[in-house]
């Protein structure tokens, strides 16, 4: 388990007994150094007393000896800095490239830290470390927590970069299409978004100001207007029609080889249908969407920016041909709030960013703090184990810890997972 010997070393968990070299000398760990994630040796910048001399240089762990030949260490003088190579089991001396030797210590793991890993590992309880959660201080949990909503940030903010690399840098559609993906909420999210990225923008906006034509675009784009009808509707057949015509305007693909929609177990509010109608509204409403949520100082100005009502054909229906009881199909809060969070404020985060002004990134940070957490699977399994949401901010960042620490298992680089091994 070199990962854990990795860990050991980091976090000094070494044997009450004096550390020894292969060969009888005292080592003293002044500073374990810094992790190289990268290529090279392990650890860089250590700063080691070996007998009598002060070292400052780089440090190698292998789970035996002989795994330094075996990854051609002895060829590369990238190692010969190497000033400590740390293993578990001694089965031979080495040398760096320049034909230095390099002195060795044994660090076994400590019994109770692997038998502890095994447990997270191997647990089918979530979360694995269920067990200390409820004895972790408020300042482990707070600043943990803090450090993985910053992280779920930077996540998204790259995630919209690469769009803006395919977009030729153009915010109001990146905008769209990330918002786009958040309207699949989950389910139909990948669909989306693959239907916006291939959505052509620019032939939209010549029909911007006639909401049955960009709806008939929407529609059409992402193969709706496609489907085997047994009764299809005037309204349907008009949008088909029309659409249709806009193809052949601007020379549109007669076939739009999107991801199959989900329907089953979807709830009607979420069919894509209804959810395309919507866009549609907003699109056509709001002709600077983007900019406008950036200006938008208040949540509530946020919240009416996507507050909008599709066509009167939705009043009676969530798909075609099939009629439901008249009510309104707004967003609800619940659904606007998860835009905000999704879409929203990793926008005002990226653009804070982009442009050098903290205020839209401190906004981001304000809005996420201001809303009540989400209401999901990974919540209800933390507040199970002790550990409850206050508000969206603690939300982001426990599911940036499940998506990306627990399901991975990488309780090494969890601040709970070293709670849990200490």
């Amino acid at each position: 388990m070199e990962e854990l010997l990795h860990y050991v070393w980091k976090h000094k968990i070494h044997p009450l007994e004096p550390l020894l070299t292969t060969d009888g000398r005292r080592v003293e760990v002044i500073d374990a150094g810094l992790r190289n994630p990268h290529a090279g040796p392990d650890f860089f910048n250590a700063k080691l007393r070996i007998g009598d001399t002060v070292w400052v240089g780089n440090v190698e762990l292998h789970s035996l000896s002989s795994d330094w030949i075996r990854h051609g260490h002895q060829l590369d003088e990238a190692y010969n800095n190497v000033i400590l190579h740390v293993v578990e089991k001694a089965d031979m001396e080495v040398s760096c490239a320049n034909g230095r030797p390099v002195p060795q210590l044994l660090l076994p793991i400590p019994a109770q830290v692997s038998e502890r890993y095994k447990e997270l590992l191997v647990t089918d309880r979530f979360p694995p470390c269920y067990r200390v959660v409820p004895r972790l201080s408020a300042l482990t949990i707070h600043s943990w927590l803090s450090a993985l909503q910053v992280e779920r940030l930077e996540q998204k903010t790259q995630a919209i970069g690469q769009r803006l690399k395919l977009t030729d840098n153009h915010w109001e559609d990146v905008f769209f299409i990330t918002l786009a993906r958040n309207f699949g909420f989950g389910v139909n999210g990948d669909a989306f978004e693959w239907w916006a990225s291939h959505l052509p923008f620019r032939a939209v906006d010549k029909h911007r100001d006639n909401l049955f034509q960009v709806e008939a675009l929407f529609l059409g784009t992402a193969g709706l207007l496609e489907e085997q009808l047994d009764h299809p509707d005037a309204y349907y057949e008009k949008l088909k029609q029309e659409f249709a015509y806009l193809r052949h305007k601007f020379e549109l693909p007669h076939s739009t080889p999107c991801p199959p929609w989900r329907l089953l177990r979807l709830r009607p509010g979420n069919f894509p249908h209804l959810r395309l109608a919507q866009l549609a509204s907003l699109y056509h409403r709001e002709q600077a969407l983007f900019s406008r949520t950036m200006e938008a100082a208040t949540l509530d100005e946020v919240r009416q920016l996507f507050r909008v009502n599709p066509s009167p054909y939705w009043e009676e229906h969530y798909r075609f041909a099939t009629t439901s009881p008249r009510i309104s199909k707004q967003l609800s809060m619940s659904s606007l709030n998860l835009i905000i969070i999704n879409t929203v404020v990793p926008f005002l985060y990226a653009y804070g960013l982009h442009k050098g002004n903290e205020q839209l990134c401190d906004r981001a940070a304000l809005y996420l703090e201001s809303l009540k957490p989400e209401a999901n699977y990974v919540t209800r399994m933390w507040q199970a184990a002790g550990l409850t949401a206050q508000h969206a901010a603690d939300s982001q960042a426990l599911v940036q810890l499940q998506l990306n620490y627990c399901d991975k298992k990488e309780c090494l680089r969890c601040r709970f997972g070293y709670e849990y091994l200490r």
